[in-house]
């Protein structure tokens, strides 16, 4: 699926947080006064140097061949999820499911989490909360990026629904615009012993066709949502494309690639295979199975991943290892005329 051509970098900063969940590209077009360029790679770190998860703070831009460098860290008492994103105005967006330890010493999530929005020297300017529209955000696409306008869609982990919001960002703040609403429901959502909590997560948006497609993973399934981008009602789980247990064990993060298929990680929390563990999964928008990379020989290592562009131009396609602390970016060979099979 993927050529050799890679490079491995640690997401360990200097706090110790581990446990990385979200991986993004800075886009072209960011300001040239913003901390990152374009081309750069950032990931976002779901435990603290406790382990336990639900307490990680830090956003970290990767380094090849050295420590990363904390771009962001909030205060204690977050969480930072799989929904992660820099919009071409150099703002970062994250999601925050914070956890906390309840009377019997177990580590429980803290509703409802919030989704922080970022300035681009790396200063929180808004923590944005909403039991129903960000209830527990673990992953988002951006849809329309205007710089003092975006609209995305939140995958909710906590209720098992996906929120298309409106957000209004300016330099002093950002506000939830009335806008906002739900657009699809019904996903499995639980918790669990070892992930936590499972639920809805990846999102993969193909504008071209206007599809949002959505990872859910208590239903160890892919459900496609058309019309996503103008839909004004919940339009339920949508049409299910992809339900295969022989590839599929809990897939968590979701991408469009380039050649039109869709590319995800199995997390192991669902339908389970110690020979098949860690696997990135990539299968066109009908359902068919096209091949299957391991991150990993261990279960639970795979999480984000994502696809962007180098700062040279070069596609590239990156992944977190959750259990070694790390990310790859791999840099993707062209595509030859009909060639729609591989990466």
């Amino acid at each position: 699926m993927l050529p050799p051509s890679s490079t491995v970098a640690s997401t360990v900063p200097t706090n110790g947080d581990l446990n990385p969940y979200g991986i993004a590209f800075v886009p072209s077009g960011v300001p040239a006064w913003s901390t990152l360029k374009p081309g750069d790679v950032v990931v976002s770190n779901f435990n603290a140097s406790s382990n336990v998860q639900g307490t990680g703070t830090t956003i970290v831009k990767l380094v090849t061949d050295g420590s990363p460098i904390t771009f962001f860290q909030a205060s204690p008492g977050h969480g930072l999820t799989t929904a992660l994103t820099v919009l071409k105005s150099g703002f970062v967006l994250a999601g925050n499911v914070p956890t906390t330890t309840n009377q019997q010493n177990v580590t429980v999530v803290a509703p409802p989490g919030s989704l922080l929005v970022i300035n681009p020297q790396g200063g929180l300017v808004t923590e944005l909360q909403d039991s129903t529209l960000l209830d527990g955000p673990w992953d988002m696409t951006v849809l329309i990026d205007n710089g003092s306008h975006v609209t995305a869609f939140v995958s909710n982990v906590l209720n098992g629904t996906v929120a298309r919001i409106d957000l209004s960002i300016g330099s002093g703040g950002a506000t939830l615009l009335p806008s906002s609403h739900i657009i699809a429901s019904g996903y499995t959502f639980r918790t669990d012993p070892a992930a936590l909590v499972v639920g809805p997560t990846g999102l993969a948006y193909d504008a071209q066709h206007d599809v949002l497609y959505v990872a859910s993973t208590g239903d160890n399934a892919v459900f496609a949502i058309y019309g996503a981008a103008s839909l004004t009602h919940d339009g339920g789980k949508g049409r299910l494309i992809y339900q295969d247990n022989a590839h599929l064990r809990g897939p968590l993060a979701l991408a469009l690639a380039p050649n039109g298929h869709l590319v995800t990680a199995n997390g192991d929390a669902v339908n389970p295979n110690p020979q098949q563990a860690s696997e990135i999964v990539e299968f066109t928008p009908d359902g068919r199975f096209i091949a299957q990379m391991q991150v990993d020989p261990a279960t639970g290592a795979a999480f984000g991943l994502a696809f962007g562009l180098s700062s040279s131009g070069q596609v590239q396609f990156a992944a977190v290892n959750d259990n070694t602390n790390t990310a790859t970016v791999w840099t993707l060979r062209p595509l030859s005329t009909g060639d729609d099979n591989s990466q």
